[in-house]
């Protein structure tokens, strides 16, 4: 499959088979991550990765809806807020940048691989930091729900025309 096709596959997965991800193809997902671009390489991120039934029940409690229960793995992204690199003329912090960079490799890996995912930023930060324990320069940015799809649920996928997005030259 070319890159292209695996971008225009991709949609948010928010109906999982019953089935198990391999750890070959989990480990190839997360070295998509670790491969990411990042301002001045600084890769300031971590993955925590629960598989784990048990971790699942409480876990759910972060982002509760009925479809993430479904999902065999998650991966929470995190950002290293004391290791990110801050542009010096306003001191923008782009941690959330690699952080988005990342997933999004992971993301389109997980497309190649017969897998999907959903990009979920809409969770309880707070409940999130409490399960992990976090130190307060680590920022959960994003939760990764993953597994295979349930193809007979999968989602009409709708976008803009390039005409409406698209500008040359001037705004």
């Amino acid at each position: 499959m070319s890159l292209i096709d695996i971008i225009k596959n991709r949609y948010s997965v928010r109906a999982y088979l019953d089935k198990e991800v391999e750890e070959e193809k989990l480990l190839q997902i997360l070295e998509a991550g670790q491969y990411a671009p990042s301002a001045v390489n600084f890769q300031p991120w971590h993955f925590i990765v629960i598989r784990e039934k048990e971790n699942h029940a409480n876990f759910s409690e972060i982002y509760h809806r009925d479809w993430f229960n479904e999902a065999p793995v998650y991966i929470v992204i995190c950002s290293d807020h004391s290791k990110s690199w801050k542009r010096a003329e306003d001191e923008k912090d782009h941690a959330d940048i690699d952080a988005a960079i990342t997933t999004d490799h992971m993301t389109l890996q997980a497309t190649e691989l017969g897998l999907g995912t959903c990009w979920i930023c809409n969770f309880h930060v707070q409940k999130c930091r409490d399960f992990f324990n976090l130190p307060e320069h680590i920022e959960p940015v994003a939760i990764l729900s993953l597994g295979y799809p349930d193809l007979e649920k999968q989602p009409v996928k709708k976008r803009k025309s390039l005409e409406e997005i698209v500008h040359w030259e001037k705004f």
